[in-house]
């Protein structure tokens, strides 16, 4: 790193001189206009020329006629998390139906939009505008989402609702949608410290909040996987016993209220509820077993219902898992 002396010019105005090799490379003269910006460490960038508007974030993918719709998914998703704002599709045949269907339900899942559509092109495009996110309004929201996700499945399994369970099967596309957003947000502001300046976001609080928007996903893909047995029981008539529902019912009002709690306590910055729940989630894994071992001993239930109430308590157990998860990172935010 060079040494540069701060000159005085004038009465008022301090300069330094730019290095040789920098004007040299970036191709400037004297009269040229160059682009500083302030980084949240107080240091200055200079940027060669004024500085415009990023890059247009377009990418051309090339879809073979026999590629499988989830690579085809896995690429635009990607691509999407990388920044790009501009996602064109170009086929050397053209798209089969699936293809495009798979495109489409992707597209809708991210909330980009639909400009040009043809039989071998397809171009989509996000309209999201970055500058203007809030993180922390984000992250409310989805847990709302997620939180309202929790209570359905409760009343789902407890009353074993096949419609009230298909109504939060629908809702989980909406959390994805956040979480999609979110993690593109933190990581374009990884790679933009002008964004990560608009945001208001430290590098270390990216990794925080990246690691605690999975756990709130997580948590509505664990409710998602409920309300799918609920609903596989219900189409073949299917119904828990009383005792094992009633047990089961403990269990996930325990493990959803941990989680709720968990969430409560991040927005708070509570350390004392955060340890807590890391302390309580014990709780879960005890309530976990008497299921286990209830599940066995009740004679009247087929192989179906088996594996069923076997998934649901998984699930359960780990929303209490990822409850305790979002205590550790309101924890290590508070020393950070």
């Amino acid at each position: 790193m060079e040494q540069r002396s701060i000159m005085s010019l004038g009465r008022s105005s301090l300069v330094i001189s730019l290095p040789k090799h920098w004007v040299k490379l970036n191709e400037l003269k004297s009269g040229d206009s160059v682009s500083v910006a302030t980084q949240r460490d107080r240091s200055l960038v200079v940027f060669p020329g004024v500085k415009s508007k990023e890059r247009t974030n377009e990418i051309t993918l090339h879809v073979d006629p026999n590629e499988k719709n989830v690579f085809i998914v896995r690429k635009i998703i990607a691509c999407y998390l990388n920044g790009y704002s501009n996602i064109k599709l170009a086929s050397k045949k053209i798209f089969s139906v699936a293809q495009q269907k798979a495109i489409r339900d992707i597209a809708r899942q991210l909330y980009m939009r639909i400009m040009e559509a043809g039989t071998k092109k397809i171009h989509i495009v996000t309209l999201m505008d970055e500058l203007k996110a809030q993180i922390i309004s984000g992250i409310q929201r989805m847990h709302i989402i997620a939180k309202s996700m929790l209570r359905d499945t409760l009343n789902a399994l407890k009353n074993q609702d096949e419609m009230l369970a298909r109504a939060v099967y629908s809702v989980d596309d909406d959390v994805d949608h956040f979480s999609f957003f979110l993690i593109r947000l933190f990581r374009s502001a990884a790679l933009d410290t002008a964004l990560a300046n608009k945001l208001d976001l430290k590098p270390i609080e990216g990794l925080d909040y990246q690691n605690l928007v999975q756990r709130i996903e997580y948590v509505a893909d664990e409710a998602t996987r409920i309300v799918k047995h609920i609903i596989m029981l219900s189409q073949r008539q299917k119904k828990l016993p009383d005792s094992l529902l009633e047990l089961m019912l403990t269990a996930a009002n325990y493990s959803f209220s941990l989680y709720n709690t968990a969430m409560n306590a991040f927005f708070s910055k509570d350390v004392t509820s955060s340890n807590e729940i890391i302390e309580n989630q014990k709780r879960s894994i005890k309530l976990d077993e008497k299921i286990a071992s209830l599940t066995f001993l009740t004679r009247e239930m087929d192989s179906m219902t088996v594996c069923a109430v076997c998934s649901i308590r998984e699930s359960i157990t780990e929303i209490a898992d990822d409850a305790k998860d979002i205590a550790e990172i309101t924890i290590n935010r508070s020393y950070s």
